[in-house]
C-alpha cells in the first residue's frame, strides 16, 4: 500500500474513532439528564470539549460527562467568541425555502437588499424595527405574520392580510396604530404562519432572515442592515 493509502486508513480510523466517542458521550447526556436528546454531540478542537445541542441552546461537556456548563468560549488569542460563531452557524436557515408568497412585500428603490422579518400585530420592537428600516432605500421586505404574543394577534394579522393592500394595512397599523379596513370574507393563512415559524426555530419577535440564511433576533436594526448590505 502505498503513502497516501495509508493515510486515507490512517484519517478514516480517527473519524471512526471520533464518531465512537461522540455517542458515547451522547449515550451518557441522555443517561444522566432524564433521557434529554440532544440534536447532536461533537468533539470540539478545543480543551477536550464535547458541545451538546439541544434546541437552539449549546452546552459543554468532558469526555466523561462529570461536568456540563453553559456559557461562551472565547477564543484568548483571537478574541472570537467561538460559540456565538457556532450558534450562529447552527441558527442558519436556507433562505430559498422560504415561502415567500405568505409574506406581505414591500420593495423600496432597486430592491437590491433583501430581508424576511417575522413580526406580530402587537410587538412593539417589531414596530421599532419598521420605524428604523424606513430610512433604508433600495431595500425589500418580507414581512410574515407571526401572531403568537396575544389572544387577538391572528384577527388583527387576518385583518391585515385580507386588507385590499397589505403593505399598507400592515405599516399603518404598526407605525400610525390605523386599523386595516374591513375585509369581509376572507382566509389568511395563519396556521401555515405558524407551522413556519415552528420548524425554523422563531420562538421571538421580531426574527428576521437575511438571504445567506443568518437570522438577526430582536430590534437590531443597525446590525440587521449590515448584514443584508453585505450577506456573505
Amino acid at each position: 500500500m502505498n503513502f497516501r493509502g495509508w493515510i486515507f486508513l490512517l484519517a478514516a480510523a480517527l473519524a471512526a474513532a471520533a464518531n465512537a466517542d461522540e455517542a458515547s458521550v451522547k449515550r451518557a447526556v441522555e443517561g444522566r439528564f432524564g433521557g434529554i436528546k440532544p440534536s447532536s454531540v461533537t468533539k470540539t478542537p478545543y480543551a477536550g470539549l464535547y458541545e451538546i445541542v439541544v434546541g437552539d441552546t449549546i452546552f459543554y461537556t468532558d469526555e466523561k460527562v462529570n461536568f456540563v456548563f453553559r456559557g461562551d468560549i472565547i477564543d484568548a488569542h483571537s478574541q472570537q467568541n467561538l460559540t456565538e460563531e457556532r450558534q450562529r452557524k447552527l441558527s442558519t436557515i436556507s433562505f430559498g425555502d422560504l415561502p415567500l408568497e405568505l409574506a406581505i412585500k414591500q420593495v423600496r428603490g432597486s430592491g437590491k437588499r433583501v430581508v424576511a422579518i417575522f413580526a406580530d400585530p402587537f410587538c412593539p420592537y417589531c414596530k421599532n424595527l419598521d420605524r428604523a428600516l424606513l430610512r433604508e432605500d433600495d431595500i425589500t421586505i418580507y414581512t410574515f405574520l407571526y401572531p403568537i404574543l396575544r389572544a387577538e394577534s391572528p384577527g388583527k394579522a387576518r385583518a391585515i392580510w385580507c386588507a385590499p393592500d397589505r403593505a399598507k394595512a400592515y405599516y399603518d397599523f404598526m407605525l400610525n396604530g390605523r386599523e386595516p379596513p374591513a375585509s369581509g370574507n376572507c382566509t389568511a393563512p395563519v396556521e401555515k404562519w405558524l407551522e413556519l415559524g415552528q420548524k425554523i426555530g422563531v420562538r421571538a419577535t421580531p426574527t428576521s432572515f437575511a438571504t445567506n440564511g443568518q437570522r438577526i433576533l430582536g430590534a437590531r436594526a443597525q446590525d440587521l442592515v449590515k448584514l443584508i448590505s453585505d450577506p456573505k
